[in-house]
């Protein structure tokens, strides 16, 4: 069985090792999933590890975390998923070297090592966009005056505001982005992160600390919008940021960032599929550039998203799935 740690079990490893830091690491894909990417890849006597932290944990479980992979020589680097902000919060002190998005995006998805340097990147605004193309079709924000609904502000929504809202896209750009969360500070966080982007898409918050706020939310959003679930909710924690009388937008595209878990909006959006015309994704995709952006970090090697290679891996990925 693979091995998974929580801040204060971590031990120093026996052969090479690569990092799964998230909540409940032992049920994602990626156990089953590397083994044979490794194999693949020809990345030798690797061995996957995940950490197990809380959500929101306290700020010296994450520093004990980063401080463990910066020291320990065969610890090559981790995946970080949930945590993103917090960690990177609690531990930016600790980095040698920090990539313009992580300062940008106050965030860490990947850490990797280079000569004994700790570094850490902000892998999403770039893996998130990925996934965004991939049911996006191109010019359709030029040719659509609609939204993009997110529930929830933590990392990733960040990143999909940021990506999306670049000036480099031109006219394909959403008319506005509109974020919920349940409490301020995130919010304030990614506000200051789309404020820092001079972008002139248009941003717009709401507090919503119950599933009907988000409901009316999305009842304002004109038909084609983007709808997408940033929460955790269904994966990291039980529920939907919806309730179950929350209508979507006709011929909306609505996108689950999660692909595995009790997901309930997933459902919800299905279950409307029909009826309004909807497009409906999880996060499998998503999870597959996630994952081969950081590997090929942290093992110095080359996946470009959109070639054979990348093709090879997801269709190992979806051989086990």
């Amino acid at each position: 069985m693979p091995r998974t740690y929580t801040w204060d079990t971590l031990e120093p490893a026996e052969t090479p090792t690569f990092y799964f830091i998230g909540v409940t690491t032992d049920r994602s894909s990626i156990r089953k999933v590397f083994p044979l990417w490794a194999a693949h890849l020809g990345l030798g006597d690797v061995e996957m590890v995940g950490i197990n932290l809380g959500l929101h944990a306290p700020a010296d479980h994450y520093r004990t975390v980063v401080e463990f992979l910066k020291d320990d020589p065969l610890s090559l680097g981790a995946l970080v998923t949930t945590h993103k902000l917090d960690l990177y919060s609690a531990a930016r002190d600790l980095f040698d070297e920090i990539d313009p998005l992580a300062e940008l995006m106050d965030e860490v998805s990947c850490l990797s090592k280079r000569d004994g340097r700790l570094r850490a990147h902000a892998k999403d605004p770039i893996t998130a966009g990925h996934a965004l193309e991939a049911f996006i079709p191109v010019g359709y924000f030029a040719e659509n005056e609609v939204d993009v609904v997110v529930f929830g502000a933590g990392g990733s929504a960040i990143a999909i505001d940021w990506y999306l809202s670049r000036t480099e896209r031109g006219v394909d750009r959403p008319r506005q982005v509109t974020v919920t969360n349940r409490s301020l500070p995130r919010i304030e966080t990614l506000r200051a992160v789309h404020d820092a982007s001079n972008t002139d898409t248009r941003l717009e918050t709401h507090l919503c600390p119950a599933p009907a706020d988000n409901d009316v939310v999305m009842a304002a959003a004109p038909a084609g919008s983007i709808v997408i679930n940033a929460t955790g909710l269904g994966k990291d924690a039980p529920g939907s940021p919806l309730t179950f009388d929350g209508v979507f937008p006709e011929r909306a595209l609505v996108w689950e960032l999660n692909y595995r878990g009790d997901l309930v909006f997933l459902d919800q959006a299905r279950a409307q599929e029909r009826e309004r015309s909807l497009t409906v994704v999880d996060g499998w995709v998503y999870f597959i550039h996630g994952w081969t952006q950081v590997i090929a970090e942290v093992f110095d090697i080359e996946i470009a998203p959109s070639s054979p290679a990348f093709d090879e891996l997801a269709a190992i990925a979806e051989s086990v799935r």
